[in-house]
């Protein structure tokens, strides 16, 4: 799903909602997350999941092309972890598709 998925989605859910107050609310929404991470903050969506900063240590790589090593310096980047509800939904919704629901194993 795409950013112009979720506004579509959206404004034909909320008939209230013109597509342009969609596409600000997913906009508003999207950039408040953005801008909580860059603070450092962490958030919490009950029922979905969490969106945190991890840190990658610096370390030396490789040039695939010329073999030659190469300095990577540390980075912070975002991370998502589901939560226990999203988790169970999707891999409940999964089975059902591949036909798998109630099978051992599976």
């Amino acid at each position: 799903m795409t950013r112009s998925d979720l506004v579509e989605a959206l404004a034909s859910r909320f008939s209230q909602l013109t597509h342009r107050d969609a596409e600000f609310a997913v906009k508003a929404i999207l950039d408040a997350m953005g801008d909580a991470l860059v603070r450092g903050h962490r958030i919490e969506i009950r029922g979905f999941g969490s969106f945190s900063v991890n840190r990658r240590s610096p370390r030396i790589g490789r040039n695939p092309r010329s073999g030659e090593s190469v300095m990577i310096p540390e980075k912070r980047v975002p991370h998502f972890k589901p939560g226990k509800a999203l988790r169970e939904q999707v891999d409940a919704r999964t089975a059902e598709m591949l036909g798998r629901e109630g099978k051992p194993g599976g």
